[in-house]
């Protein structure tokens, strides 16, 4: 590998956003910086599933069925 061209790779701690904390190594900051989350996998519905329904509230899908609602194959 060539010296020089890559980043600095030391360990962090990061603290979730219910509190608990870690240490990785990241190339984020400097050594024994903290990087505290907003959104982590135990808070964002990505991970959790949510409890949240998705609505259409612009009537995309029934814009699309009086469209397309008509098209047969074959």
């Amino acid at each position: 590998m060539k010296s020089d061209i890559h980043p600095d790779y030391h360990e962090i701690k990061v603290v979730m956003t219910d509190g608990t904390e870690f240490t990785t190594r990241s190339t984020w900051g400097k050594e024994g910086d903290t990087m505290t989350l907003d959104i982590d996998p135990k808070s964002h519905p990505a991970w959790t599933g949510g409890g949240h329904r998705l609505v259409d509230t612009g009537g995309q899908v029934a814009r699309f069925n009086k469209r397309f609602g008509n098209l047969k194959l074959g």
